[in-house]
C-alpha cells in the first residue's frame, strides 16, 4: 500500500460528498490508496448512504465524544500505507496533490518527514502556505488583534522547508508518525498539528511546504453553533500547548529537575492565560453590549462562546471535558 487517506466528519454531508468526489477525480492511478473515513456521530440514513455511495471507503463509526486527535487515530493505526494523508473533510482537491506530495518527499533528504501544500479559500485566494513557528507571545499578540500569522511564509519559494502544519492537509510518513505517538490525544480540536510538527522536529525530522501544490480549504464557510463547545476547548488546549517547555524530558531525569519543570509550566500557563483572559472578558463585554441592541442568534451565540472561554481557561478540566460539558448543554437546549 502506497498511501492511506484519513479523513474525519461529523455528520456533514454537505462537506464529505465534495471532498470524497474530488478525490476520485484528481488521484494518480499509479499509486495504490486506501481511504479511511471516520463517522463521527453520524445518524444512521448518513452513515448508509454513504457507505453505500463509496463502496471503496472504509468507515469507522465513532459514537463516543471524541476530538480531532482521538478521531483521526482511529483510522491511523489501521493505516496499511507507507504514507498517510490527513485531510480535513471540508477539502476540495482539484488536482493530484497526493501524488505531486509523495513525488516531494521521495525527492526530499531521509529525514524529511511531512509535506503540506498550500492551502486556499474557497474563491482561490491564499488562505495558508507553510507556517513559522508560533510563540507563546504571538500567541497571546493575536488574542489582542495585535499579531496575525504569516500566511505566506514559504509562497513562492516552491518546496520549502517549514516549522509547522495545518491539520487541514498534510502528508508523512507513516512509519515516523507511527514512531511520534501519533496525534497527542490531549489536544481536542488545536493545536494538535503543530504539536506534531514540534514533536517531529524535536526528534531531528524537517517539515516541509509546496507552494505549487495546492487545494481548497472552507474552513471560514463550516462554522456552526457547535463553536460555543469547540472554542473553549481549542483554547485550553493551545494554553497547554504554549506554555510547556518544549525541551522534552530525558529518560533519567532527576526528580527534583521535574519537579522544577512542573512548576515552570504553571508559572508560564498562568502567566499566559491571565494575558488570554482579560483579552476574552474584553471581547465577552463588548459582545454583551451589542447583544443589549440587536439578540440575533449570531451575536447570542459569540457572547455564549466568550462566557465559556472565560470559564474554562483557569479550570483543571481537560480540553475534552470542557467540550463534553458544553456539547451537553447545546443538546439539552434543542
Amino acid at each position: 500500500m502506497d498511501v492511506s487517506i484519513v479523513i474525519v466528519c461529523m455528520n456533514r454531508m454537505d462537506n464529505l460528498y465534495p471532498c470524497l468526489e474530488s478525490l476520485r477525480r484528481h488521484t494518480d492511478c499509479s499509486l495504490e490508496y486506501e481511504t479511511f473515513v471516520v463517522a463521527y456521530l453520524f445518524d444512521k440514513a448518513n452513515l448508509a448512504r454513504a457507505t453505500k455511495d463509496f463502496p471503496w471507503v472504509k468507515f469507522i463509526e465513532s459514537n463516543e465524544i471524541r476530538g480531532f486527535a482521538e478521531n483521526n487515530n482511529l483510522a491511523l493505526r489501521q493505516a496499511g500505507g507507507r504514507y498517510t494523508f490527513v485531510l480535513n473533510d471540508d477539502t476540495e482537491l482539484h488536482e493530484d496533490v497526493i501524488g505531486k506530495l509523495v513525488r516531494d518527499l521521495e525527492e526530499l533528504p531521509q529525514n524529511a518527514a511531512i509535506v503540506c501544500p498550500t492551502l486556499l479559500n474557497a474563491d482561490g485566494s491564499l488562505q495558508l502556505c507553510g507556517r513559522p513557528e508560533f510563540q507563546a507571545y504571538k500567541y497571546l499578540l493575536q488574542q489582542f488583534h495585535l499579531y496575525s500569522e504569516p500566511i505566506d511564509s514559504a509562497y513562492g519559494k516552491g518546496l520549502a522547508e517549514s516549522k509547522s502544519i495545518s491539520g487541514a492537509a498534510f502528508l508523512i510518513k507513516t512509519e515516523v508518525f507511527r514512531k511520534l505517538g501519533w496525534f497527542d490525544e490531549r489536544y481536542f480540536f488545536t493545536p494538535e498539528d503543530m504539536a506534531l510538527a514540534r514533536l517531529a522536529r524535536v526528534e531531528g525530522y524537517t517539515v516541509w511546504a509546496d507552494s505549487e501544490i495546492s487545494l481548497i480549504h472552507k474552513w471560514r464557510t463550516t462554522a456552526s453553533r457547535m463553536m460555543s463547545a469547540t472554542r473553549p476547548a481549542a483554547v485550553r488546549g493551545s494554553l497547554i500547548y504554549f506554555s510547556e517547555w518544549k525541551r522534552p524530558c530525558r529518560p533519567f531525569e532527576a526528580e527534583g529537575e521535574a519537579i522544577i519543570r512542573g512548576w515552570r509550566h504553571r508559572f508560564r500557563y498562568f502567566l499566559l492565560a491571565s494575558g488570554v483572559w482579560v483579552a476574552e472578558m474584553a471581547k465577552n463585554l463588548k459582545a454583551s453590549l451589542v447583544c443589549l441592541f440587536d439578540r440575533s442568534e449570531q451575536n447570542r451565540l459569540k457572547l455564549l462562546t466568550f462566557k465559556h472561554i472565560c470559564a474554562s481557561i483557569f479550570t483543571h478540566k481537560t480540553p475534552k471535558e470542557i467540550f463534553s460539558k458544553y456539547y451537553s448543554e447545546l443538546r439539552n437546549t434543542r
